[in-house]
């Protein structure tokens, strides 16, 4: 790893460097009152998220896009950014039985800068051009995450993922900036300056969080992975989310638990197809063969089997 060069400095021009009038007399409050400012400064993050929405539909159309073509979705990220990112890649498996390889995740430095700061990485261009070579192609969507929106190992794995036929979205906390790189999306969530200032894992963390999770979910919601707003794709792992799956179907179905219990051991324990069976009244086998016509999702599957019986 290339070491640290001390003797650069980059400034950075976003409102989440500058100094929030609000909050300069922090160091002076009681913890109660430091808590509530910083609470203050939270509410104000929704509302940020909320202003962006159109762009975040488009960026999850294209995600949508891609996973149905048989392409993947990579996120990319250094420090709060890649660490947000790669822990909304990891959730979508078990929530949803996902594929592990829908959603990948790059962060600069790789595992060990995951739980320890690694001075330098995301200045490296370089790895981060080398990175998306490695693992994306033509056809996939590549999301980076900076809360500046220039950090030098997320803009070159965009410019690389451009290069290479991919489609592209930067999210980012700097309204006041053009993308530093063509991209199809660009997403920039002003959540002006921080509590404390430049400390982007404050409410630039937690837009990010809003965004990655709403985007994730409403790609899965399009691709067919919740009927309604239950989770219908999931794993059961273990007895806590077999409760569930039980729960979810006496939800979706209205049945008795005794007979949600019984249909979900007809299935193998998909829940998907036992919630088929059980809706459409038709026999596991023809349910199982309806999602699969329909890649599993519910309420195509139900139409094919008995048009107009959507729920």
């Amino acid at each position: 790893m290339t070491p640290p060069r001390h003797d650069v400095v980059v400034t950075v021009e976003s409102p989440t460097e500058a100094r929030n009038p609000r909050t300069e007399d922090i160091d002076r409050l009681s913890t109660l009152d430091v808590l509530r400012l910083i609470n203050a400064e939270d509410h104000l993050v929704p509302d940020a998220v909320a202003a962006v929405l159109p762009e975040l539909a488009r960026a999850a159309d294209l995600a949508v896009g891609a996973l149905r073509a048989g392409g993947r979705v990579h996120y990319v990220g250094a420090g709060t950014s890649g660490r947000l990112a790669t822990l909304d890649a990891a959730e979508l498996v078990p929530t949803f039985n996902t594929p592990p390889d829908w959603f990948v995740a790059h962060h600069a430095g790789g595992r060990e800068a995951l739980v320890n700061a690694v001075e330098n990485v995301e200045d490296q261009a370089s790895a981060g051009a080398a990175e998306i070579r490695r693992h994306a192609v033509a056809g996939d969507l590549v999301v980076g995450v900076t809360a500046s929106g220039r950090t030098p190992f997320v803009v070159a794995a965009l410019e690389e993922a451009r290069a290479l036929g991919a489609r592209t979205v930067l999210v980012s906390n700097n309204p006041t900036a053009t993308a530093p790189v063509d991209v199809d999306v660009l997403i920039a969530v002003d959540t002006g300056p921080e509590a404390i200032a430049g400390s982007t894992r404050m409410k630039a963390g937690t837009s990010q969080k809003l965004v990655l999770t709403s985007f994730s979910t409403a790609v899965m919601v399009r691709l067919g992975r919740t009927y309604s707003n239950l989770m219908v794709s999931m794993r059961a792992t273990n007895a806590k989310l077999r409760g569930r799956t039980v729960r979810i179907l006496r939800e979706a179905t209205g049945l008795a638990e005794q007979e949600c219990t019984t249909a979900l051991a007809d299935a193998g324990g998909d829940l998907k197809v036992a919630l088929v069976h059980l809706l459409a009244d038709v026999p596991t086998a023809l349910a199982a063969d309806a999602l699969g016509k329909t890649q599993g999702h519910v309420r195509q599957a139900l139409t094919l089997l008995a048009p107009g019986a959507t729920g």
